[in-house]
């Protein structure tokens, strides 16, 4: 470890760190503009120069392209070094438009503060300024180019990083131009990132122009929800409105960066059509009559036909805290465990892939970036899990081999192999890919035989994962019973949504699925249901079409769903932005998502403009809702039951595989438990009859696919005006349909219009949907009337 003295502070660092890097683990920030931790040096903006007075480099040197090594010293506040980086600032700001107070970089503008503290005042130059036109790159990144000071933090994160190439430079020397060929929205499914690097104004977020400076503000660190990989985020609220969504360092999760999704899916928690106020039959009243209504009917339905007639549904959106306290209410009133999961087995599949996750075989996101072959099984990392596609990028420019096995057309900014197999064939891969026994993969391919030209992929892939010395596997939950005994392997699952994790963890292994349920409905065992933070008409359509069957339906919720609007007694939640609560992550890390803001309408709406009501003396308007965990400890209190102080920590004591952790440290992010736990019997799922019709897989998009992107208005503005669903070009062909063609898709009773797209890069005999709501419901095998033209 090279041993250097910096400032006059001496300190050892590990071989290959940058002078610059060096100077930071002292707390020493020397001034930079291209340098970036995750982007590493460019040498381009020159700000970074520091005085080497002694070791093996001497002299005005750049500490972003400089190794540090045994026995330098350096000086960085070197009059020479000072001298040199003011006068890099003076021919930055030769072209700079001055325009600060109408800048949204203004105030946190990394340019604005080298400026100040290299004490420039005054443009000596007396020609003419440099100017450009700027472009319309889309929605989400507004374009001024007249700011840039050509750091090329931009283009190396746009194609380096990212591996996206319709924006970059072009020109040269003194006219270089950041943008694209042409206007048009930016392609980089990742491009909001662009705002919180560059270090001024020519790059900002667009949906949060004009609406706030930052320390006008509230900020909060917090998880996103919008899928299960618990990327960190900071979020920052002004007047009860979420105003922007920035990438929050965390190097073991998502590094420095987050995904557009997780970015700009906010919104949800102001729109008007949220419910506010408690209802009791269709009418508003007070928050506390609708508890003691939903005290008295679940009590009277008790009384009258049992315990067991009250069933309750928990949702995959929720915290860990309103998950447990669903779980201790009850389990102390005696109802059926909470429903969590479509089925008994797919909960089974959840707890089976966290079970998995040993000490030795689980893999954060950032291992999974260094790793050297990564076999990626049932997911379609673009638009399943956003910044999981990021991860293989950075494993496959270090050289490794990517390998999908996926029935959906697959798109990677990456080079790798994609294998289009059907559902039921996943197992099969997965025996072959991973070198299961013989007789494993002969039995597999026996049964589910392969398309020749897919075999020199699968050998390939087996070849690679042989012969790498960290290997993982990503994979969905239903491939949990499949996978190998074998501690090389990494494992990292890819689970539904944020709180999958957490409801596998909590409920208990008897928990009914939503599918019992609807036939518990069905045959009047089931009178009374209560729903936290769920939708049925999208989780569990047959059961939302009974609804209007139970003598007693209680909603919480804080989104307007058609579960609240069918409830009989509802109570309004807060949202993850005001209440906080505990997240577990797909790869088993405990995280804290702190509240940013109170419940309320947010200003724009309550004053009727940008500024608050100066009424002080009137009540708040839109307070009403709570924590769901809270609702849940009032209906306890109020049905005579002894509630635990924290449910949470209640409920996972009791949990085998969480022994380890103490859960009075659950505030406190980045646990990681270690599911070492028993590994549930589950069975592999049954092979499909391709046969007998099209096997439905669900799609994801890049927005508004998880439940509260649908009511984000930003990110609904992003989805396509008609639903689109993939069939193989000769499926296809087979039915008589052409690319492009309308087509209505059969549900049920009813037909949802489409327009069908076709593609080679997908499994046969395979009906790739939208995950939306208009498709719950669908069977699992589209029988050949359930597809027709319009």
């Amino acid at each position: 470890m090279p041993d250097l003295i910096i400032d006059g502070r001496a300190i050892s660092v590990p071989k290959g760190t940058m002078v610059i890097e060096a100077a930071e683990r002292l707390g020493i920030m020397i001034p930079r503009f291209c340098w970036h931790k995750a982007l590493g040096a460019a040498g381009a903006c020159r700000m970074c120069a520091v005085k080497f007075v002694a070791g093996p480099v001497k002299g005005l040197e750049m500490s972003c392209m400089t190794l540090a090594a045994d026995g330098m010293v350096v000086e960085t506040f070197h009059p020479e070094a000072v001298a040199f980086r003011r006068s890099i600032i003076e021919l930055l700001m030769v072209n700079h438009p001055h325009d600060c107070p109408v800048c949204d970089e203004g105030g946190h503008c990394l340019l604005q503060d080298e400026t100040i503290s290299g004490n420039h005042v005054q443009r000596r130059f007396p020609g003419r300024k440099r100017t450009y036109l700027d472009q319309d790159l889309g929605p989400f990144v507004q374009h001024e180019m007249n700011r840039c000071i050509h750091c090329y933090r931009c283009a190396r994160f746009y194609q380096d990083y990212c591996g996206y190439r319709d924006f970059g430079p072009m020109q040269n020397a003194n006219r270089v131009y950041f943008g694209r060929f042409e206007d048009g929205p930016l392609e980089n499914p990742f491009a909001g990132n662009l705002a919180d690097l560059c270090p001024t104004g020519t790059l900002t977020d667009k949906p949060a122009r004009y609406t706030s400076r930052r320390w006008d503000c509230e900020r909060a660190p917090s998880v996103c929800l919008h899928c299960s990989l618990g990327c960190n985020v900071t979020v920052l609220s002004r007047y009860r409105r979420v105003a922007r969504i920035e990438a929050r360092d965390n190097e073991a999760v998502n590094g420095s960066f987050i995904c557009d999704r997780g970015r700009f899916s906010a919104g949800y928690e102001a729109i008007p059509e949220r419910p506010r106020a408690g209802l009791a039959d269709g009418r508003p009243v007070p928050v506390t009559e609708a508890v003691a209504a939903a005290v008295s009917r679940l009590a009277a339905l008790a009384e009258s036909h049992g315990p067991g007639s009250i069933a309750v549904v928990g949702g995959l959106r929720s915290s860990l805290e309103t998950q447990a306290a669903l779980v201790a209410l009850a389990g102390a009133a005696g109802w059926r465990a909470p429903a969590f999961f479509g089925s008994r087995q797919e909960q089974a599949a959840t707890k089976a892939a966290l079970a998995a996750l040993t000490p030795a075989r689980a893999r954060s996101l950032a291992e999974l970036g260094q790793a050297d072959a990564v076999l990626v099984l049932g997911v379609s990392p673009l638009y399943d899990a956003p910044m999981l596609a990021l991860a293989l990028r950075q494993a496959s420019r270090a050289g490794a081999k990517i390998i999908v096995a996926d029935p959906r057309p697959v798109a990677l900014p990456l080079p790798f192999s994609h294998l289009p197999v059907a559902p039921r064939q996943l197992p099969a891969v997965l025996a072959v890919a991973t070198g299961q026994p013989d007789q494993a993969a002969a039995e597999a391919q026996k049964r589910l035989p392969f398309s020749p030209e897919l075999w020199p992929v699968l050998e390939d892939a087996a070849r690679a994962l042989a012969a790498a010395r960290r290997p993982a596997l990503v994979f969905a939950p239903g491939l949990a019973a499949s996978l190998p005994d074998d501690d090389r392997l990494g494992l990292f699952p890819v689970l539904p949504a944020a709180g999958s994790a957490g409801a596998a963890l909590l409920a208990p292994d008897d928990a009914p699925g939503l599918d019992e349920l609807a036939a518990g409905v069905a045959a009047g065992r089931i009178r009374g249901l209560l729903v936290a933070e769920a939708d049925l008409f999208t989780a569990a359509p047959e059961l939302a079409a009974l609804l209007g069957s139970l003598d007693a339906l209680v909603v919480l919720d804080h989104l307007p769903t058609p579960t609240v609007a069918a409830a009989k007694v509802f109570l309004p939640t807060a949202t993850i932005f005001e209440a906080g609560g505990t997240l577990a992550a797909s790869d088993g890390r405990l995280q804290t998502a702190a509240p940013v803001q109170p419940p309320g309408d947010p200003v724009v709406r309550d004053g009727r403009g940008s500024h608050p009501p100066r009424a002080y003396d009137r009540e708040l308007p839109g307070t009403d809702p709570a924590p769901a965990a809270f609702w849940l400890g009032e209906i306890s209190q109020g049905l005579g039951q002894k509630a635990p102080r924290s449910p949470l920590a209640a409920v996972m004591a009791g949990l085998p595989a969480l022994a380890g952790i103490d859960c009075s440290r659950l505030p406190d992010a980045g646990l990681r438990p270690a599911f070492a736990g028993p590994r549930p019997d589950t069975a592999p799922p049954a092979p499909l009859v391709a046969e007998a019709g099209l096997a439905v897989v669900y799609d994801e998009a890049l927005f508004a696919t998880d439940d509260p992107g649908r009511y984000a208005p930003l990110a609904l503005a992003q989805t396509a005006a008609s639903p689109v669903i993939l069939l193989h070009a000769d499926d296809a062909a087979s039915l008589g349909l052409a690319d492009a063609m309308a087509v209505a898709v059969g549900c049920g009773d009813r037909f949802v219009p489409a327009v069908v797209r076709l593609s080679r890069a997908m499994a046969r005999g395979v009906l790739v949907v939208p995950r939306l709501p208009e498709f719950a419901g669908l069977p699992p095998i589209l029988g050949p009337c359930g597809l027709r033209r319009r």
